[in-house]
């Protein structure tokens, strides 16, 4: 069982996502920022602003393999 942040995954907090692979953590990940949204929590909010940045510029993959890479060492 491997751990992350949200803010190592690209969120604003310390909260802490396990599983055994990277995608049971993006899973997670991707709940809380449903959540985080529907609270409009501003520190997370500005964080999907900078993940919807990498997307529209084409650096999203190269972003995700670096945090995929992340996880593999930990």
């Amino acid at each position: 069982m491997k751990s992350m942040t949200c803010n190592q995954l690209g969120g604003a907090c310390e909260q802490v996502f396990s599983g055994e692979t990277f995608d049971d953590l993006a899973a997670q990940s991707q709940q809380h920022g449903k959540e985080m949204y529907g609270a409009n929590d501003g520190p997370h909010m500005a964080a999907m602003g900078t993940m919807m940045e990498l997307m529209k510029s084409g650096q999203m993959d190269s972003w995700m393999a670096a945090r995929k890479a992340e996880f593999e060492t930990l």
